[in-house]
């Protein structure tokens, strides 16, 4: 039967909500630089435009993923090594996180120049759109340098609690990026109109500044000189390494089913037309938003599981999680009940094509269902990565939007005739089964270990 006590897990609420909130801001970072992006074209450069950014986005984040879940792979190994008190360890880490990401940086660039080259003009997508698309996808893949520098020395720092500057370095950065976007676009001060490739430069500057100012603050804050005593510039060590990218990789491939599932959808929606995939964007842009607040919620999770979980604290470890899925459960409940009641008001945030918005409201609504399970789902990854287990939650991911979402979307958008609606029916039914299978994954493995401890207890007193 079913008991809950808010007495049980009070202080848990306190101390994930305290964590949460400064990396909840900063991860919105990644959102509004694209959400900025999208209402700055779509109100001053027009609807071809924005569905120019809309196809860069899908295209786009299919990569920048990649890059993000193996710059995630640092936080459980720093918070796990200062959960077990060694300090030094979490300088040695970050050393290899940044040469990791620099890397990484590379590869990712070229697979921007392969589909700059190779793939955006056989997507079946419009020509004008296409054509604007370009420019702006080129200031956006060398965006990438200074954003992966800027994670590794972020994760570095959530994971050992420190959150609020990350926030601040974000919001700034955001504030800077929509100022300069403005100006891009329209050709304020003497600036020529630059249209979409206007937001494309503030998003470059307004990375490379967001590195600057978080590096400059690892290094000049008296709170890291103990973990930075064994730091060495782009220290190479073979074992670290396997390490953070045996977290990392898959935690990236978890992200890149996910993300690449709505990427996908955005590019079948393109087939059908422009419109269509202006509002797809103008919604899922909406859902972005509230996604990367649960992802904050579950990076939280990530640090606090991995704390106790290196300190052996199996109990509070478990419900210090299932707090996690309290606040975002109750978080994304008053999301889904917004989109709902305001679907016909939030598109014209983005844009006032009427066609646009009508599009877009009515997908607001399935944005508002799908909502507790995206939630629900990336904080059962967070704590589970925060266990180091995320070998299965990686298949789980590929079965849930790959196997079912993608696949169930094209047959009702296509087959059955239900177009854009269809192929968001199908996102929402994968989004449904990674919920289900994640929660039970994680009922499992703490069950699992709060037993052994159960156990090993028994046997000493015996």
């Amino acid at each position: 039967m079913f008991t809950y006590s808010f007495a049980k897990y009070k202080s848990y609420y306190k101390d994930n909500l305290i964590l949460a909130l400064p990396i909840v801001l900063s991860q919105l970072g990644h959102t509004l630089v694209h959400m900025a992006d999208g209402m700055i074209v779509g109100h001053f450069a027009g609807t071809v435009q924005l569905a120019a950014v809309s196809l860069v986005n899908s295209l786009f984040m299919l990569i920048l993923v990649l890059g993000l879940g193996i710059s995630y792979g640092l936080t459980p190994l720093i918070a796990q090594a200062n959960g077990s008190k060694n300090k030094e360890e979490c300088g040695r880490l970050l050393s290899n996180s940044l040469l990791i990401n620099v890397i990484a940086s590379f590869v990712l660039y070229g697979l921007v120049l392969l589909v700059y080259y190779k793939v955006i003009d056989h997507l079946g997508q419009s020509p004008d759109v296409v054509l604007h698309a370009k420019p702006y996808l080129q200031f956006m893949g060398i965006s990438i340098f200074p954003l992966m520098i800027f994670q590794a020395f972020k994760q570095f720092t959530e994971g050992l609690g420190f959150t609020k500057q990350a926030m601040m370095v974000s919001i700034w950065g955001n504030v800077i990026n929509v100022i300069l976007g403005v100006i891009f676009v329209r050709g304020m001060f003497g600036v020529t109109p630059m249209g979409v490739s206007g937001v494309g430069l503030s998003t470059l500057i307004d990375r490379i500044l967001m590195a600057i100012a978080m590096g400059a603050y690892v290094f000049n804050s008296k709170n890291f000189k103990v973990y930075l005593s064994a730091f060495k510039l782009f220290s190479f060590d073979l074992s670290r390494i396997r390490k953070i990218a045996k977290l990392g990789a898959p935690v990236a491939m978890q992200y890149s089913f996910e993300i690449s599932a709505f990427s996908g959808a955005g590019i079948l929606i393109g087939t059908i037309g422009k419109v269509e995939q202006a509002a797809h964007f103008t919604a899922l842009s909406l859902a972005a938003f509230t996604y990367m607040l649960a992802t904050g919620i579950a990076n939280a999770a990530t640090i606090k599981t991995g704390n106790n979980f290196g300190s052996k604290n199996y109990g509070p470890l478990r419900l210090s999680a299932i707090a996690s899925y309290h606040i975002v459960i109750v978080f994304m409940s008053v999301t889904a009940i917004l989109f709902m009641l305001a679907n016909n008001l939030l598109p014209y945030i983005y844009t006032s094509d009427q066609t646009v918005i009508t599009i877009a409201a009515q997908l607001l609504i399935l944005a508002g269902f799908f909502q507790l399970f995206d939630g629900t789902q990336v904080v059962g990854l967070g704590v589970l990565r925060g266990l180091g287990d995320v070998n299965m939650p990686t298949f789980i991911t590929f079965l849930s939007y790959w196997v079912i979402g993608i696949p169930v979307g094209y047959l009702l958008g296509f087959e059955f005739g239900m177009g854009v609606k269809g192929i968001w029916y199908g996102l929402t039914f994968g989004l449904l089964t990674a919920s289900i299978l994640l929660f039970i994954r994680f009922q499992n493995r703490t069950k699992k270990l709060a037993a052994e401890v159960k156990t090993e207890l028994h046997q000493v007193k015996l």
